[in-house]
């Protein structure tokens, strides 16, 4: 990760938010014999009493499962759209282009949960991908008991403490007005991914040229 203070987004609830946003985050960690696994699961993130908890559910029995279990320390990297960004955009062109992206990185212990918190997280995952529509045949409390028995059998809720957190929100901070201005508008002229970064570089133009955007 770019440890650089200008790539850092300061404000945590812009933080939460994003990872609300993008739930669908990689969870890795080593197994026993330091091989490094992953998987990518939604993953929701609360705070009680002041410490933020990550939790989702994986299938049993797996690589990472086993992984997990035998080594605690796991790191889940939630992250949103990204963007090319062309040296010939800059108000001088002869660098090297980019990518502009956003990615928080989450580290922590993980353990396993009951079956219970399995249920909850369950009707909490499927209610939320599914725009709360309790009516819908494929939430939880809505699903057949057989088929729920044999499935929950398979898989294991799981429950993060996060030690620490980091972040890069790398959006062009370090080129001058000029670039700042023409990359946005290269970017608006883009797919879907392009225009989005774009809109993260105009939200924080005031922030990144104080001076020049009063």
């Amino acid at each position: 990760m770019y440890d650089l203070p200008y790539y850092k987004e300061q404000n945590e609830e812009t933080l939460k938010e994003f990872i609300q946003q993008y739930p669908f985050a990689f969870l890795t960690g080593c197994d026993s014999s330091n091989k490094p696994v992953a998987t990518q699961v939604p993953i929701f993130m609360e705070e009680r009493n002041g410490v933020k908890f990550l939790s989702g559910h994986i299938m049993r029995n797996t690589d990472h499962h086993k992984a997990f279990v035998h080594n605690e320390n796991v790191l889940a990297v939630f992250t949103g759209h990204h963007a090319y960004v062309s040296g010939t955009w800059y108000s001088n062109p002869h660098q090297a282009s980019t990518w502009n992206y956003m990615s928080v990185h989450a580290r922590g212990v993980i353990r396993f949960l009951e079956e219970d918190a399995l249920e909850a997280i369950l009707r909490k995952t499927s209610l939320h991908f599914e725009s709360n529509n309790t009516q819908s045949p494929t939430v939880y409390d809505n699903l057949p008991k057989d088929y729920l028995q044999k499935m929950m059998k398979a898989i294991v809720a799981f429950e993060i403490e996060v030690k620490e957190m980091e972040n890069v929100f790398k959006l062009s901070q370090n080129r001058d007005a000029k670039s700042y201005d023409n990359i946005q508008k290269h970017l608006h002229e883009q797919g879907e991914d392009g225009k989005v970064i774009a809109e993260e570089m105009k939200k924080r133009t005031k922030d990144v040229f104080p001076d020049e955007r009063k």
